[in-house]
């Protein structure tokens, strides 16, 4: 009988062991990992950076940073900024830094940048990067354009929740642009489509005409003496997401096309990684 106690005690202390051990190997801690120069596509503009934050599991959310640049220019890099102020104060999300094919006479923007963005976003959900389908867009100018429109017209399984616009156009139908002879010169350069006659497509392309009642919270940051983007922009934006009952917050600080003072900048910065922690 002792014998037999003795050996169940041991037996005991060896399945213990045994059970810990299976559990500390299921138990993995992840570290901190920064991936450059992701490839999402057979271009070497489709590329992307992605930050993952230690501990990561599969509940961590990801913010999609889209750079600016007219839809024809610009790189990720001019984004990287804002990367260390993420970290720092929004330390437990990953961070995808993307770059998207870039418009020019043979490559119209549209629907090239959207479709970009999808296959970004599919290859974020079907590659094994312990993270969530949960993702917030940050853009600047032309990118804060793209990341409402995706968020807005082309999130067909509601992956977005969260959009920041940072300058972003749109209304393509603003009277401040159609009236304009330059603007109307660009849509063509961008798209291949006359405005004229076509008023429709361009609706399909704005973010005010395409917001539905089912649109992500937005933050929007503009500037009241924009040359590029009419206060009318962010204005309006704001009051159709009212009107859909969408949760927005309006900003409009004292300068241009995002060139404002260290204050504004410091403000703008605050009430997005505070939009963040409480919208996403």
């Amino acid at each position: 009988m002792k014998i037999n106690n003795l050996f169940f005690s041991l037996l005991l202390v060896v399945t213990s062991l045994f059970i810990s051990c299976a559990s500390d190997e299921d138990t993995i801690i992840l570290g901190e990992e920064t991936l450059l120069n992701v490839s999402y596509g057979t271009d070497s503009e489709q590329v992307f950076d992605l930050y993952l934050p230690a501990n990561r599991n599969e509940n961590t959310k990801t913010l999609i940073l889209v750079h600016g640049g007219g839809w024809i220019e610009g790189d990720k890099q001019d984004m990287s900024y804002l990367i260390p102020i993420i970290k720092q104060n929004l330390p437990g999300y990953a961070i995808a830094n993307i770059n998207y094919r870039l418009a020019s006479a043979n490559n119209y923007a549209f629907p090239m940048q959207i479709n970009d963005i999808t296959t970004v976003i599919n290859k974020l959900k079907t590659t094994n990067y312990t993270i969530s389908n949960n993702f917030g867009f940050i853009g600047t100018s032309a990118g804060g354009h793209l990341s409402m429109l995706y968020s807005y017209a082309h999130d067909t399984t509601n992956d977005i929740k969260m959009v920041c616009s940072i300058v972003g156009p749109t209304n393509f139908t603003d009277s401040n642009y159609t009236n304009n002879p330059l603007w109307l010169a660009t849509y063509f350069s961008l798209t291949g489509v006359n405005y004229v006659g076509n008023e429709s497509y361009y609706e399909s392309l704005s973010p005010y005409h395409t917001a539905t009642t089912t649109s992500p919270p937005t933050l929007l940051l503009y500037g009241n003496a924009d040359p590029l983007i009419p206060t009318t922009q962010g204005q309006n934006m704001h009051n159709q997401l009212n009107a859909l009952g969408v949760y927005n917050e309006f900003n409009l600080y004292n300068g241009g096309h995002g060139n404002w003072s260290q204050p504004d900048l410091l403000d703008a910065y605050l009430k997005m990684i505070n939009f963040i922690n409480s919208k996403f």
